[in-house]
């Protein structure tokens, strides 16, 4: 008998069209970009593409969490900056400065240019900060190696010379504009590229006219970008408000800052083709350049400044000798610990236990630069304490990191260091607030001012503070916002999602009160989301090297101290 065998159609599986987002904004755009890094990445891979740029305004706050986060999703990472570019000198101050100030997309190749892209963003900052982080074509010329340049949005000065000219209806518009595209193109050869966005705005289709006659003039490559501020179209409003909360405008103010459009999402490939028909060529050479980019930063590795010492010493001698010689200062008074003046044997082999465990896994010159700056605190009169697992170690006991003797307490060691656990030591200090600068002072002449710098930290838009942000930009009366607000439970970590679920009087006002609907519904989505920079509270970063080796460097607006980005 014979079986036949059905006629099994195989599905023809459609790969997306090549594209990559190479301008996208994070919420590391400060009250500017609505999207977090996790739903940009999310998005990516929904949408088919294999590859992702962040583009934050000015700043590389988000580059390594995003680097992280790409890398765990299969996407390739590149790290950019969206420059604000001066045609003067980064130096300079007044309102012609101000007036000369464009924007710039610049991509990180390769490992040379993530390094360029971190003095680039440092400079900015620390040098050429003026209302904006700037940086100048003198800078370029000395950090553009890894580079990939695109010319930037309608902000960039390319494009706002081809805008002035066709406005004024002059014919040479298109010479203005080559002078500023040649400069870049010779500085950075077959690694520039003409940038043209689509996003329903008429300034950008003037400026896309322009920017096809220019590089039809001049033989330049385009590249499409889609300038996404948010990842979904519905997100629109969400960073509309966002934008309020920023610049301190009521959202019904018609005057006020706004995009142009409501069009600035994550586009699937097949939408960019749609919006540029013709020039399929530019849409599809932004997978060309993602396939250039190859970028692996080398994480984990420590990079801990070294404890001078005489020639004939090692870390580990010294460690040693000062824990003996603390141990018995510590209980010179107690019998019990140090009976006929001899350190007991529960405390030696305590002790020695610790630093077999420290030698083992390399950190005994961390012990010393901790101990430096805090025998230094004490020889100055300044109040000096660890606290957490730190204290669990008789050596912090020893070198007077601590004050507690973890032996009469009962406190493991394990707890804050083991050989099983390759991670490094976290002693936490706290110094007196007052003289706290005194102390950060001493190690940047130890170590070098340049090696030395306080940790940036961002301050987020948490479940209170959102819906009181929210319901100033949507101008609501003061006493129905803090209405709301007084229904979420203050404890740190809480969520409007968890304080819905908790609060039975917040779920009534939601379901029946419109007004209250919409500060919430936009709240929660703005939750989380960064809305500007601080300084870290007592932590300090100290390095074998200056830091801007390893990581970008700033300030806070109106402060003087150097921050990490």
């Amino acid at each position: 008998m014979m079986i036949q065998t059905p006629n099994i159609e195989t599905p023809i599986i459609q790969r997306p069209r090549p594209f990559v987002h190479l301008h996208c904004h994070s919420h590391y755009s400060l009250l500017d970009g609505a999207s977090s890094i996790n739903k940009l990445v999310q998005r990516t891979v929904d949408h088919g593409m294999n590859a992702l740029a962040i583009t934050d305004h000015g700043n590389l706050h988000g580059a390594l969490e995003f680097y992280k986060k790409a890398k765990a999703a299969g996407i390739n990472p590149i790290i950019g900056y969206e420059a604000y570019i001066t045609s003067g000198s980064r130096f300079a101050r007044g309102s012609e400065a101000r007036d000369q100030t464009y924007h710039l997309t610049l991509l990180c190749k390769n490992q040379t240019g993530f390094k360029n892209l971190i003095r680039l963003a440092s400079a900015a900052s620390l040098e050429g900060f003026y209302f904006k982080p700037r940086i100048d074509k003198e800078l370029l010329e000395r950090y553009n190696e890894g580079l990939i340049c695109l010319s930037g949005c309608v902000s960039s000065e390319l494009n706002q010379r081809l805008l002035s000219g066709k406005s004024g209806g002059t014919e040479d518009y298109l010479r203005s504009a080559g002078e500023v595209a040649g400069w870049f193109h010779k500085l950075f050869g077959n690694r520039y590229f003409i940038e043209i966005m689509n996003n329903g705005v008429e300034i950008q289709r003037i400026a896309l006219e322009g920017s096809v006659d220019l590089a039809n003039h001049l033989g330049l490559p385009l590249i499409a970008t889609s300038d996404c501020h948010y990842v979904d179209a519905e997100d629109a409003d969400v960073q509309d408000v966002m934008l309020c909360i920023n610049t301190g405008h009521i959202r019904m103010d018609t005057k006020r800052m706004k995009m142009d459009g409501n069009q600035y999402f994550l586009r699937t490939p097949q939408e960019m083709y749609a919006k540029f028909p013709g020039l399929e060529d530019a849409v599809a050479r932004s997978q060309e350049i993602a396939d250039t980019v190859e970028l692996d930063l080398e994480l984990g590795k420590r990079h801990f400044p070294v404890f001078k010492l005489a020639a004939t010493t090692s870390p580990e001698q010294k460690l040693r000798e000062l824990c003996y010689q603390g141990l018995n200062e510590r209980y010179a008074d107690d019998e019990s610990m140090r009976p006929n003046g001899e350190l007991a044997e529960v405390v030696v082999q305590r002790l020695e236990r610790e630093l077999s465990v420290i030698n083992k896994l390399g950190f005994a010159n961390y012990f010393l630069i901790c101990w430096d700056f805090v025998d230094h605190a004490r020889r100055v009169g300044i109040p000096a304490t660890a606290r957490g697992s730190g204290v669990g170690a008789i050596v912090c006991y020893a070198l007077y990191l601590s004050h507690v003797c973890p032996i009469k307490y009962g406190l493991l060691f394990e707890r804050f260091l083991d050989e099983n656990r390759l991670e490094a030591p976290d002693i936490d200090i706290d110094f007196c607030q007052e003289r706290r600068g005194d102390v950060i002072r001493y190690v940047k002449e130890k170590y070098g001012d340049e090696n030395v710098a306080q940790i940036g930290t961002f301050n987020t838009l948490a479940a209170r503070a959102a819906i009181k942000d929210v319901g100033r930009a949507l101008n609501f009366p003061l006493f129905r916002v803090n209405q709301i607000t007084s229904l979420v439970p203050t404890r740190p970590g809480i969520t409007l999602k968890g304080a819905m679920e908790e609060v039975e009087e917040l779920r009534e006002l939601y379901k029946n009160d419109p007004e209250v609907r919409e500060i919430v519904d936009y709240a929660k989505k703005l939750e989380g989301l960064a809305r500007n920079i601080g300084t870290h509270a007592a932590a300090v970063v100290i390095g074998d090297k200056p830091l801007i080796e390893y990581v970008p460097l700033g300030r806070v607006s109106g402060k003087e101290d150097v921050i990490t980005q």
